[in-house]
């Protein structure tokens, strides 16, 4: 079967830089993956696309070595599985709350006698190769995002999950929680609690993953020892380089975007 090379990267300690996709193209999608980036996530939480784009933007990551993952749009088995049988390797869950919740995702990542995924993978074993139905459970990488009040307080019952690989912040909904805004990283008990999530991922031995959206955030988080770090998103950067250039090339003042988070 295919390996999951991020996942062995997390495995190992090391470290991985990934791109976001919240445009519903094969073609961005496919663009992002020949940039080699180590993973590439689509966003089916609050990206503009829909499980139809995913069965297009799969098939155009898989042109290159970039592990596929996917952010479901919420904690429900049918959602995970659905990512995972059209040829995700991995899956990043948002506000993980409690154990509990942490566990019915990795049981949903993972088939019987682990788990409870139902045998179906009908473009997934295409992609994944010969062994698939018997290796998958090692391959297939489940992330949980811990970014609310709760989550924060039961964060060591989270990442001691067993079969849990990794845990992913998300800065902006992590502000809410801790009673800040999107764009206040820089608070003091913003910093400590993303230091302190990331002291229970490496105590329970797994990786830690959290969401930029610019190189200075991304260098950032990988100095402080990160393992999955999101350089940013197909939507920003195209903004991003446009806006730039455009004003340059009328001379004018770069035009104000507001901050959607990505």
């Amino acid at each position: 079967m295919r390996e999951n090379k991020a996942l062995a990267t997390w495995r190992a300690g090391g470290q991985t830089v990934g791109g976001w996709l919240s445009i519903g193209n094969a073609y961005t999608a496919e663009t992002m993956a020949g940039l080699g980036f180590d993973w590439l996530c689509v966003d089916l939480q609050h990206g503009v696309l829909s499980y139809d784009d995913l069965t297009y933007m799969l098939p155009a990551i898989s042109a290159s070595d970039t592990t596929p993952i996917v952010r479901v749009p919420w904690n429900e088995p049918y959602e995970i599985m659905k990512a995972l049988d059209v040829g995700a390797y991995g899956v990043i869950v948002p506000m993980v709350n409690n154990r509990e919740e942490a566990e019915q995702a990795v049981s949903a990542c993972r088939y019987p006698p682990d788990g409870q995924r139902s045998f179906g993978p009908i473009r997934a074993a295409m992609y994944g190769g010969r062994g698939y139905m018997h290796e998958a459970n090692d391959q297939m990488a489940c992330i949980a995002m811990v970014e609310t009040a709760e989550g924060i307080e039961n964060l060591d019952e989270i990442a001691s999950t067993p079969g849990l690989d990794a845990i992913y912040i998300g800065p902006a909904d992590l502000a809410f929680a801790l009673g800040l805004k999107p764009g206040q990283d820089d608070e003091q008990i913003h910093i400590d609690t993303v230091a302190r999530i990331l002291a229970a991922c490496r105590q329970h031995g797994i990786a830690a993953g959290i969401h930029t959206g610019s190189l200075a955030r991304t260098q950032q988080y990988l100095e402080q020892g990160f393992n999955l770090v999101t350089l940013g998103t197909d939507g920003a950067f195209m903004a991003r380089m446009a806006a730039t250039e455009l004003a340059q090339a009328k001379q004018t003042a770069e035009t104000t975007r507001e901050n959607s988070g990505y």
